[in-house]
C-alpha cells in the first residue's frame, strides 16, 4: 500500500514537474528570452501566507545561517527541477521489489 501511494505521488509529481516545463517553455518564447518559474514564486502563488509563516520557524536555527543561504538558494531553484527530483525520488522508494532468482514461491 505504502509502495503504491510512492509510486503515485511519485508520477503526480513528474505530471506537475512537466506542466511547469511547458509553462516556463510557453512563457519564453511568448517573451523572446528565458523564463523560469522558482519555488519561491510558485510556493507564494499557491500559498503566501505560509511562505512567510515557515521564515520565523527556521530564522532562528544555527543563528539565521539556515534561512538566508540555504532557503533563499533552495527557493530561487527552479520549481520544476526541484519537483522532478523530489518525484523521481518518491518513484525510486516505490519500485517493486525485484523477484528472487532460484526460490519458488
Amino acid at each position: 500500500m505504502i509502495r503504491f501511494l510512492l509510486r503515485a505521488l511519485g508520477l503526480f509529481g513528474l505530471a506537475a514537474a512537466f506542466v511547469l516545463v511547458i509553462y516556463d517553455g510557453t512563457k519564453s518564447i511568448a517573451g523572446n528570452r528565458l523564463f523560469l518559474t522558482s519555488v519561491g514564486d510558485l510556493w507564494t502563488l499557491l500559498n503566501a501566507n505560509s511562505l512567510s509563516a515557515v521564515r520565523p520557524l527556521v530564522s532562528p536555527y544555527a543563528n539565521g545561517v539556515l534561512w538566508d543561504p540555504v532557503a533563499v538558494t533552495f527557493l530561487s531553484w527552479p520549481a520544476w527541477a526541484v519537483l522532478g527530483v523530489i518525484a523521481i525520488l518518491f518513484l525510486l522508494l516505490g519500485r517493486p521489489r525485484r523477484p528472487l532468482i532460484g526460490y519458488a514461491r
